[in-house]
């Protein structure tokens, strides 16, 4: 029954040893591989053995190696019997425009929305009210742009109607930070899921190899930029990166209970993934997600 993902995200040696998936770092752990679809291996200071990787390729388990910025850079996969990723690329190549668009404005409104709570919480009610009519008029694909208008609306209440995302000042070096590592969740949610991340529904630049990435964090941008303007930013070192960084492990609200902002983007790229193939948007018509 392979339906665990496991993710080595810290400096481990990985062994094979009676059926069990060794991982010796600073604790010892050790997973039966008859229950494992994907292996993750996060940290560039992972060593393993070929007795392990030879072990997963017999038993087709997926291991995907990831770059120095946690973002997955490839994988290894069997000569023979190994048709899930194939198949997962396959239909994501036949995913239709209109299913795109339509999926898209759910991704966009909802972004819309949790930048509208956003507002509310740091006092800026005038303009969280034009951000939910906002939300409230995406269409399909988003062609008249509320995503942008709306923005520049927030940027502006909160940060001052001088402030632009390109600046290189400490709260964008900030921003840019914390969206690196939503990017990097939403990738590795993509990749053991089996689809490409440089297809995407919205994004679609030739040089960007996380479109789908690029789309699916959308909604969750407004989770590090709470944590940003919560904090007074005199520099951005390693304490002020230990901060955003640990954006994923802060409490939220998500399919009815409480949960880390890991597993609420882990369950948002899942509903996004599930329309796609299904054609189903009701479910990204609800609230992703409430702090």
């Amino acid at each position: 029954m392979t339906w665990r993902t496991v993710v080595v995200a810290h400096r481990a040696k990985i062994d094979y040893t009676m059926g069990y998936m060794v991982v010796r770092g600073q604790e010892q752990h050790r997973v039966f591989l008859d229950e494992v679809g994907t292996v993750m291996i996060e940290s560039t200071a992972v060593s393993l053995t070929a007795a392990w990787l030879s072990e997963c390729l017999r038993r087709k388990i997926k291991v995907i190696f990831c770059d120095e910025r946690r973002n997955p850079a490839g994988e290894v996969l069997p000569y023979r019997g190994s048709g899930g990723t194939s198949r997962q690329v396959r239909r994501q190549i036949r995913w239709t425009e209109e299913r795109k668009a339509a999926v898209w404005a759910c991704i966009a409104a909802e972004k819309i929305r949790q930048q509208a709570a956003v507002l509310d919480d740091f006092g800026c009610g005038e303009e969280a009210a034009q951000l939910r009519g906002y939300a409230a008029a995406v269409g399909p694909g988003d062609r008249d742009n509320r995503e942008g208008h709306a923005a520049k609306v927030y940027f502006h209440a909160l940060c001052g109607r001088g402030f632009s995302r390109r600046d290189g000042d400490l709260r964008n070096r900030a921003l840019n930070y914390g969206y690196a590592v939503l990017l990097s969740a939403c990738n590795r949610e993509i990749a053991a899921a089996g689809y490409l991340t440089q297809l995407g529904l919205f994004h679609d630049n030739v040089f960007n190899p996380f479109n789908l990435g690029s789309d699916l964090m959308e909604p969750f941008r407004p989770l590090v930029d709470r944590c940003v303007l919560q904090q007074p930013l005199q520099e951005f070192g390693p304490a002020e990166k230990h901060v955003v960084a640990a954006v994923l492990h802060r409490t939220v609200t998500a399919g009815g209970r409480r949960v880390l902002a890991g597993q609420a983007v882990s369950l948002g790229c899942r509903r996004v993934l599930e329309a796609m193939e299904t054609g189903e948007t009701d479910g990204l018509r609800e609230p992703w997600y409430e702090v």
